[in-house]
């Protein structure tokens, strides 16, 4: 059996590549971990990642880390103004990306979910691929998005696990977001039940709201335009 688990944040990459796991690459079984790290979007996004694990079939699990949020500084945690995000920016290479940046989140993650799947390896002695929906960010990306980051991260976990044999994925490593889309365009992903905001503005006239200026939101307004996909987000700028 192909069996994964799924780093998952309701966004468009980590919910295109659950999908990609279902639908192309015929995974059995998969199990959703959302990270609640005291993120604003907190609400939105385990709203899509209940609603896109009940269409998956996708066991739910909901993994509390509120002391990295407690420690961060990050607009994503903390309640303060930032700097709009303009098209000029996401061409940027040396775009100060400090407002946006939780301390070693997708690390912290990383090792939470391969703890998990050896758990469930010493419990059931099947073997579980961890999966995290990184993706080409291009020129504005983070370091820890990057296919070398991936390399380290699988070095690490041959040497910090005993039981079981256990593989870091990003299937979606080498895509940019325009791609992605593309993708979820042909998996028939619902992207009205994905999440992309940093901030959080909850529901809106029953739908979800986006910011429309934070740099994740950017990114997912271009995604959208460079596909040729339309794109039916809520944005409140």
């Amino acid at each position: 059996m192909k069996n994964a688990v799924v780093i998952m944040s309701g966004g468009i990459d980590s919910t295109v590549a659950s999908y990609y796991l279902k639908g192309r690459l015929e995974y059995d079984t998969i199990k959703f971990l959302l990270f609640d790290y005291g993120q604003r979007a907190l609400k939105e996004e385990e709203f899509c990642c209940r609603e896109n694990a009940r269409k998956l079939n996708a066991e739910f699990k909901k993994i509390e880390l509120s002391w990295l949020g407690d420690i961060s500084a990050s607009v994503i945690n903390q309640e303060k103004n930032f700097q709009e995000t303009t098209e000029k920016d996401l061409e940027d290479e040396h775009k100060d990306i400090t407002p946006w940046w939780v301390p070693c989140r997708n690390a912290v993650f990383l090792i939470n979910a391969l703890a998990y799947a050896e758990s469930e390896f010493i419990k059931t002695n099947e073997n579980q691929d961890v999966v995290i929906g990184l993706i080409n960010e291009g020129r504005v990306h983070m370091k820890d998005t990057t296919e070398k980051f991936i390399r380290k991260v699988n070095d690490l976990a041959k040497e910090s696990t005993d039981k079981g044999e256990f593989k870091i994925l990003a299937p979606l490593i080498k895509m940019d977001k325009t791609e992605v889309i593309k993708l979820g365009q042909e998996l028939k992903v619902p992207f009205g039940l994905t999440y992309s905001c940093y901030i959080g503005n909850r529901f809106q006239n029953n739908s979800l709201m986006h910011c429309g200026k934070c740099l994740s939101c950017m990114l997912r307004k271009k995604g959208f335009y460079w596909a040729g996909v339309e794109d039916s987000t809520f944005y409140k700028q």
